[in-house]
């Protein structure tokens, strides 16, 4: 897997699209939904080696890190939600696109997320 992949695959997900918002950074690319602009993976480089940024439930997050030696907290991100994924030979290509997608997934607008108002009288 590489960077190419990473974003192919990204962008087969429903109304997503890459970004580059880093001024004179064009390694550096965002994965996005359309519709709130919320970024739910970052590809970058650093010390020549690809980082991939996901968005994991917390819960999950530790035993990530405890099970595989190439994902480590986020890089640059809040540690309870962002896991970086060191993407070389090592990695489980159907383990780094589902974690994409539950990124995905994480990130998107939820409807459901709305308080309910109570109309009831006491």
């Amino acid at each position: 897997m590489n960077r190419e992949d990473i974003i192919k695959y990204s962008l087969s997900l429903q109304d997503t699209y890459e970004d580059y918002p880093f001024p004179d950074d064009n390694t550096s690319v965002t994965m996005k939904h359309l519709d709130n602009k919320k970024w739910f993976a970052l590809i970058m480089n650093v010390n020549s080696k690809l980082y991939l940024n996901v968005k994991t439930n917390p819960d999950y997050s530790e035993l990530l890190r405890n099970s595989y030696d190439y994902i480590i907290p986020g890089y640059h991100m809040n540690k309870e939600h962002w896991n970086t994924i060191i993407i070389d030979d090592k990695v489980d290509v159907s383990l780094v696109e589902e974690l994409i997608e539950q990124s995905y997934e994480l990130t998107k607008n939820n409807n459901c997320k709305r308080r309910k108002v109570n109309n009831t009288k006491n």
